[in-house]
């Protein structure tokens, strides 16, 4: 077995803190990144807005009622993936402090 003194240990464990903030932080960037760029999204807007129109020139209110409201729960989707994506990023800069603070401790 090896000797594995306070020092190692403590910038070891700044490493691999260090790695899970890069890993969080990219995995953050890639969720804001393809919010809007997602293909089922796209089509289930145009999909929706085509429920719409048919609904107007049909005077169907409740097909409208209930294009509107998956329209609205899309917006609510690609509001959720945003906020995701940013705590993901915040937690990858607390996690680069904690790594930071644990390498100044030895230095």
């Amino acid at each position: 077995m090896f000797q594995l003194t306070t020092n190692d240990f403590i910038f070891t464990l700044a490493g691999i803190v260090l790695f899970l903030g890069v890993v969080s932080f990219i995995i953050g960037l890639i969720t804001l990144a393809f919010k809007i760029t997602s293909g089922d999204y796209a089509k289930i807007s145009n999909q929706s807005a085509k429920l719409i129109s048919k609904g107007l020139t049909d005077d169907v209110s409740d097909l409208m009622r209930n294009a509107s409201s998956l329209l609205e729960s899309l917006t609510q989707m690609s509001k959720t993936r945003a906020g995701v994506g940013m705590f993901l990023i915040i937690v990858a800069f607390i996690l680069f402090i904690v790594a930071y603070y644990l390498v100044t401790q030895v230095l």
